[in-house]
């Protein structure tokens, strides 16, 4: 298990900036593998263009293709952001739902990004993990909304679908945000490889920005 110490270390280690001995090392983060039929892959180019983005834009030093771990393993703990997708079904098993508290509460992240269709199912599950808090909407002005990048009025619209307003939700432990739900955005489409949406450019900025400032804030605040 990756304690708060080791959790700090990683963070340092990721910003380039970092006068570590092996800041040259590249960080890992991973997409959480769950079970319910949901595909939990989708999304397949995002989170290597979100990690390009970031290197180039706000210095992190993360290795270019993401890992792939299952909610119940041990390998959780690995990682500092784990990224969450899908448009179905999700279930949580008893073990998997303690061994993703005991991760979050020992220092991880998690995103959860619906990909329209997630919502009505990872509710549900959050609170077989966290049965005490309610997702709260973040503020405009929340530091993860205010990083290299700008956004005042929160997340970026990137897809349309039911007419609503794009909205941040977060659970917060102790004073810690430890889940991030982007909820009616699909940020994680504005990653994909242009071809796949023709998504018009400064969409797919909008898009690459707000996830650099959630990777920025992992690895700054979560700890």
């Amino acid at each position: 298990m990756v304690t708060r110490k080791v959790r700090i270390t990683l963070c340092m280690i990721i910003l380039a900036g970092c006068t570590v001995v092996h800041a040259q090392l590249p960080v890992k983060i991973a997409k959480l593998k769950y079970n319910g039929g949901g595909d939990w892959y989708a999304n397949k180019t995002s989170l290597p263009n979100l990690i390009k983005f970031a290197n180039q834009e706000v210095g992190t030093i993360i290795a270019p293709e993401e890992d792939i771990v299952e909610v119940g393993s041990r390998d959780l703990f690995l990682y500092p952001y784990v990224y969450m997708t899908g448009h179905g079904n999700v279930v949580f098993s008893d073990s998997d739902a303690g061994n993703l508290r005991k991760y979050l509460i020992g220092g991880g992240f998690l995103h959860i990004d619906d990909n329209y269709g997630l919502d009505k199912f990872i509710r549900l599950e959050l609170k077989k993990v966290f049965p005490e808090l309610e997702l709260i909407e973040l503020p405009f002005d929340h530091p993860i909304y205010h990083q290299k990048f700008d956004f005042p009025n929160g997340l970026p619209k990137i897809h349309e679908h039911d007419a609503k307003p794009p909205q941040g939700f977060g659970l917060v432990y102790e004073g810690r945000l430890v889940v991030f739900y982007s909820y009616e955005c699909d940020l994680g489409n504005g990653w994909e490889d242009q071809r796949i949406h023709n998504d018009p450019e400064e969409k797919r900025l909008q898009a690459l920005r707000m996830g650099a400032n959630i990777l920025t804030y992992c690895f700054t605040n979560s700890f």
